[in-house]
Parts: structure tokens; sequence; C-alpha cells
């Protein structure tokens, strides 16, 4: 019995059928239960955030109300502070003629390379000058060059509304005459030189050989005189410069000259068009229009003034003691309609050169519609391509006739055909057994001090039928950067230079614009080779320091002031080019933004800019292309602020805001920072949090020094190009 009970007492209880219903009914109810809890607290919280929503769109639209209540206002006011831009010009306007003033009465013989009359007769008094010497062509080119530089420098400073076709024509067709007569003189020189290779023979080798070095060319000469076949390594004393020629050069009568010029008279001139008119006459038309009305009503409504009131004046009394108060009266009238009419026609012209300028600021950040793809095999494109440290003229000469003594004559035959280059290799080459009798020839050169190559530079050289550099015929390339040297082996000798991607330094890693004190900033570019720091003060920049490699770099700009064009224009020859052209954005990644949206930022920027630092965010890739966005932070001191309080603008041209988010935040949004408004402008956005003593900095900036700023900011285009 005890065993059975044991077993029975482990069997498990049966759960009836009407449990199980009980228990799946309270089970549902549970569910129900939880259920209808869950729907209630969804529709409350579905109902908070629906009324947040409402307060915060009826808050959003609050703000949408009080900024367009107050956008006349504050455009208006804006305006009045963009005025600098076209008092800027007017400023330039009178420098450029104080400058052909100060020219005249300089009266130091050289010529106004602006005016035709004086650079003809300079160059045709200089076509009849002969027999200089490579020293006395040398002397001569500096003044030369100094005209070509002012010519180009008239060119690139004139505003594209001042330039017409016939000064672009006359100046451009002078450079080009310049150019080329100074090389003839050159090589004139060259001819003479080697005319007296016996008498300036070295006594080791028996050739000649020749270094004539200044600060714009330097001339390598060597004349082979002995011929020995033996002698096939041409090193130029004290240099590394040199060749490595082939038997039959080495027996040939024949001289090699290597005139490296620092400048780059090859290259062809970039074509200016006067296209501007055709892009702002739809801009500032209705202001031409009302300033030519005005100019007729002034005309007109001055001589019928003066005779109303003398009409007036008769009918009133006709004592001689009133009649000559009256006509006091007149005069004195009349004066005020005169006054009254010059500022209503200089308020006209302001606001007319107001909107050129605008048109003209706005093609400096003008992208290209149609990329350039009429290249030819091998040929160099020059939108993507620089030319660095000069040119390189390597030459194979015929040896002239050599001066030969008589009695107490020196005698020399004088070819008339002048100096002639030596085809290598020969057009004909039947007499020649051997198929590798004319290899290519190495070459050693020194590259310029004064350029800076980020990555190996690439060379090539000049196709005089196609006019344009090509990197065909040209192999075995090596480059020690720490020596400057660049190797080569060339197929045919002409003109060679040195080639950069225009677009290493871009686009630019980060960038900050920060104040240095009373109209002075301090703009940091900084890219994947190298950190660029510029000052700008007044109407003037400098080269503050670069450093490569986090090391800095010395260079021959430091410490000097110049214009922005002129300064711009010597950056790119140095190959620090940060500054995009029309043509960039096909050869780079970059952040579109809308002309407009990014020219109205500039403009704002640059007003700011003596009170308040701004910089690179991030976010600014993020947000669309109708809207731009900058770090900013009030900036009182000259020192730099260690870990600076920045915070976030937004600005879409019409409407300035700050962002609740911050550098460091993980996703993008729009909020508004809390307790902060709309504005319709910048300047507007910051008057809100900024001190009284950043406020006054701001509007007693110097007109020049915010348009200097404002030109460097639309010649980097940091916004899209960062």
């Amino acid at each position: 019995m005890g065993p059975k009970a044991k077993k029975s007492g482990r069997k498990k209880k049966k759960v009836t059928k009407a449990e199980r219903l009980k228990q799946l009914q309270e089970e549902e109810e549970r569910r129900q239960k939880e259920e209808e809890e869950a729907r209630v607290k969804y529709e409350k919280e579905e109902m908070e955030r629906l009324e947040l929503e409402r307060i915060e769109k009826e808050k959003w639209n609050q703000l949408e109300s009080k900024d367009l209540e107050r956008r006349n206002e504050e455009l208006e006011e804006l305006s009045l502070l963009e005025r600098c831009f076209p008092e800027a010009e007017k400023l330039k306007q009178d420098t450029r003629l104080l400058s052909q003033w100060k020219h005249y009465i300089q009266c130091d013989g050289s010529p106004d390379p602006s005016i035709a009359p004086e650079i003809n007769t300079f160059i045709s008094l200089w076509k009849e000058e002969t027999n200089e010497t490579f020293e006395e062509v040398i002397a001569k080119s500096k003044l030369v060059l100094n005209l070509i530089e002012k010519l180009k420098l008239i060119l690139l400073e004139t505003p594209p509304y001042y330039l017409e076709d016939k000064n672009i024509i006359q100046y451009q067709g002078s450079v080009l005459e310049m150019q080329e007569l100074l090389h003839l003189k050159f090589n004139i020189a060259t001819e003479i030189l080697l005319r007296q290779a016996s008498t300036l023979a070295d006594l080791d080798s028996g050739n000649m050989e020749k270094v004539i070095q200044d600060e714009n060319v330097t001339l390598y000469v060597w004349a082979n005189l002995k011929k020995n076949p033996r002698y096939k390594s041409v090193r130029f004393s004290e240099t590394q410069t040199g060749f490595e020629i082939p038997r039959i050069l080495a027996t040939s009568d024949i001289a090699l000259r290597l005139l490296h010029t620092h400048y780059d008279h090859v290259t062809p001139l970039r074509p200016i068009s006067t296209s501007f008119q055709g892009h702002t006459t739809r801009i500032p038309q209705f202001v031409k229009d009302e300033v030519k009305s005005v100019e007729a009503a002034i005309s007109k409504e001055l001589p019928e003034e003066s005779k109303q009131l003398e009409n007036e004046s008769n009918s009133v009394h006709e004592e001689e003691e009133t009649k000559c108060e009256e006509q006091g009266d007149i005069e004195v009238q009349t004066s005020f309609v005169q006054e009254e009419s010059d500022a209503t026609k200089c308020e006209l012209e302001m606001k007319l050169l107001s909107e050129t300028v605008l048109s003209a600021q706005l093609l400096l950040i003008e992208n290209a519609t149609e990329k350039p793809t009429f290249f030819e095999d091998n040929e160099v494109d020059l939108c993507q391509f620089t030319t660095l440290g000069g040119v390189y003229h390597l030459d194979i000469l015929e040896l002239p006739p050599q001066y030969k003594p008589m009695k107490s004559w020196m005698i020399v035959e004088i070819l008339k055909e002048g100096l002639q280059k030596y085809i290598y290799p020969p057009e004909t080459t039947e007499d020649v057994e051997t198929e590798n009798a004319f290899p290519p020839i190495e070459v050693t050169l020194e590259v310029q001090e004064n350029v800076i190559f980020f990555e190996d530079p690439m060379v090539a050289r000049w196709d005089a039928e196609g006019k344009h550099w090509q990197t065909d015929g040209i192999s075995n390339v090596s480059y020690k950067s720490e020596e400057r040297l660049i190797t080569f082996s060339l197929e045919t000798f002409g003109p060679v230079t040195l080639i950069q991607d225009t677009h290493v330094n871009m686009p630019f890693q980060s960038w900050e614009l920060r104040p240095l004190g009373v109209n002075k900033v301090l703009l940091t570019v900084t890219t994947v080779f190298t950190e660029v720091q510029i000052q700008i003060k007044e109407d003037l920049c400098m080269l503050a320091s670069i450093k490569l490699s986090d090391k800095k770099h010395s260079s021959t700009l430091e410490g000097k002031w110049m214009t922005p064009i002129s300064f711009i224009f010597a950056l790119k020859e140095t190959g620090l080019n940060i500054f995009p052209s029309g043509h960039s954005h096909f050869y780079v990644i970059i952040n579109y933004k809308n002309p407009l949206v990014e020219l109205k930022a500039y403009r704002q920027l640059a007003l700011l800019s003596s009170a308040f630092a701004f910089g690179w965010s991030k976010w600014n890739a993020v947000c669309t292309s109708k809207k731009v966005i900058v770090k900013l932070s009030e900036h009182l001191t000259e020192e730099p602020i260690q870990n600076p309080n920045w915070t976030l603008l937004m600005f879409s041209g019409n409407r300035a805001q700050r962002l609740k988010i911050n550098e460091n935040s993980e996703t993008f949004s729009e909020a508004l920072k809390e307790e902060t408004e709309f504005h319709s402008t910048l300047y507007h956005m910051v008057k809100d949090f900024a001190s009284k003593e950043a406020m006054e900095k701001i509007r007693s900036s110097n007109c020049q020094f915010i348009d200097s700023v404002c030109y460097m900011l639309l010649s980097t285009r940091l916004l899209s190009y960062s």
C-alpha cells in the first residue's frame, strides 16, 4: 500500500476545461487592459507632441513675422553699411589716376606703358640699338620686365567695366611685342658672345664655358671648340646644371645654350573679355536709366527754376532796393537747387557704382559652364596645370665664325642669317649607319629656389607649331627634392618648363579669419600640404607665414605688403595657389553653394571681420547649396584666444540664424538656438549678442580694409572649396 500511495502523490493535478477557459479569459482581459493603457498613453503623448509642435510652429511663425516686419529696415541699414564697396572703388580709381600723375612728374625717362605713343617709341628706339652684350641686355631687361608687369597689372586691376576692347588689344599687343623683342635681343647677344668663344676658351678643356647670372635671367653657354668624342658630359662649374650629349654632338661645331628665364614669356596670354557688359547690364540698367533721366531733369530744371523766380521778383515791387534783395534770394535759391540736384546725381551715381561693383564681385565666383575639351594628344591643359619656375630655353646652336687676330685687328665673319639652330636629330639620316646615333639628350636642371612644389614636378616642352605645352618626347624624369635638381631625357631641344597641378592644395581642409587689431585681420587657410597665413591691412596684403609638414618654410614674399591682386598673382607665381578659377570645379570636388548666397556671405563676413573671428564648420558641407554655415566668435584682442566660444551661424542670403547644434554635435539640425531670433542679415544677427565695443569697431572700419577682406574671400572661395 505504501509504494502505491507515493506514486499517486507524484501525479500532476489535471487542469479542467473550465479552469483553462478562465485562465485564457484572464489573459485576454489583461492584454486588452494593457492595450487600452498603451492607447491612452499614446494618445496623450501624441496630443502633447502635437501641442508642442503647435507651440513651436506658432513661435516659428511669430519669429518669421517679426523678421519680415523689420526686413526692409534691416536691408536698408545693410545697404548703408555696404556703401563701403563703391567708396573703396572710388578710392581705387583715384589711386590709378594718381599713379599716372606720379609717373608724369617723375620724369625719369621711362615710358608710361599705358600710353601707346610712349611705349611704341620706346620699342622702336630699342630695336634700333645694335651690338648689345648679354650684360647690357640683362640691364635693359629690368626696365622691360617692369613695363610688362605694369601692363599685366593694369589688365588685372582695372575693373572689367572700365576696360574697352581697344585698350585690351593695345596693352596685350605691347606686352607681346616687348616679350618677343627681349628674347630676340638675348639671341643676338648670345651670337656676339659665341663669336669670341675661341678667345674665352678654358685652358684645361679647350672649350668655352660661360655662366651669366641675374635675378631674372641665368645664361649657361658651352661652345664645343675641341670636338673631343670622349667629352660627352657637360657640367657648368659650381653648378649641378648640365647635359649628357651623344658622340655626334661631341664631334660637331656646336654650342649648347641654356637660357633660364625666371619668368614665362612663352605661354600665350590669357584672353581678357569685355563680356562683363553682357553679364551686368541686366542688373544695374534701371539705375543707369534713372541717372540719365535725373541728369536730363536737372539740366531742364535749373533754367526754368531761375526764370520762375525772376518773374516772381519783377511782379512784387519795382523799387531798386527790393529788386536787389529778391535777386539775392534768386541766387541763394538757385544755389540750393544746384546743390540738391548735385546731391541727387551723386547719390544715383553711387547707386549705379554699387550695383556695378556687386556684378563684378559676382563674376569672381562664377563657375564656367563648359570644361575645355579641345586638347590634342599629350597637350597640357592650362586650366588643370600651372607652369612654375620660369622657362628653360634649351638650344643646340651652330657655332658662328670665330674672331681671328690680324695684326692689331680682330676680324670676324658676320653671317647675314644670324644665330642658327643645329637640327637634332637631323631631318634626314641616310648617311648614318646605326639606328641609335641620335639618342635622347640627358638634361639636369636646378629648380628655382622661390618656387614650391608640393609633389614631384612634371616636365613639359613647348610645341612651336601648336602653340601649347606638351608632355611627349620626355622620359626618365627624376626629381631630387632636397638638392632641387630635376633630370630627364629629351628627344629634341626647345623651351622646357616644369608644371604642377593647379589644384594640388584644393579643396582646403579648414580656414579661419581672425582680427589682429584696427583694420587688420589674419586669414589662415589649411590644405593637405600646407598652412598659409595671410595678413590683410587696409588695402594691402602680406604673406605672414607658410608651414610645410608642420615646419615653417621661408619665402621671399614674407613681409612684403602688396595690393590684393598683385599679392594673389605673386603667390600663384611661387606655386602657392589657393585661388580657384572659373574652371576649378571641373577638377576639384567642391561644396557647391549658390553664387548669390556665397557673395552676400563674403560681403557681410568682411563687414564684421574687424571684431569677430570666423572659421570653417563641418556642417557647411551638410546643409543645402542655398545655405552656408560658419562658426563665429567675438574677438577684440590682437592675440589669439585659447578655446574661443564658437557659435554656429546659418545664412541663406535673406535670413540669418544661430543654430542650436555645435561643432561636436552628432547629427545636423537647423533648429534655432534657444531665445534667439531670425534676422535678414548677419550684421543684425550678431548685433543681438555682440558687445558695444564690437559694434563700434565694425561701424568704424575702413572701407578699403573691408573691400580687401571681401576680395580675398571671393578669391579663395572658402565656403565652396573647403
